[in-house]
């Protein structure tokens, strides 16, 4: 199995260890996961699923939450909606 996985936070390249979550590769992309509907940024809180905040595109679907998903070779990540 690699050591690294690559996938694409609005269409650039992150390298994340193997195992990580697309939140993991979310804030090394220097990204917020969306913005709220007052126009403020929003990142993970939690971790663990509960609070909704890191919610992002994940291969055309919306609405996953970031913490709970871990990264695959080539995962197409659309952040900051």
């Amino acid at each position: 199995m690699p050591e690294n996985v690559t996938v694409y936070v609005n269409d650039l390249p992150v390298t994340v260890p193997t195992g990580a979550t697309v939140a993991v590769a979310v804030m090394l992309s220097s990204n917020v996961c969306r913005t709220s509907v007052s126009g403020e940024p929003r990142a993970p809180l939690c971790a663990m699923g509960a609070c909704f905040e890191c919610r992002v595109e994940i291969n055309e679907v919306r609405h996953l939450r970031s913490c709970q998903v871990a990264c695959e070779p080539q995962m197409k990540i659309k952040v900051g909606r």
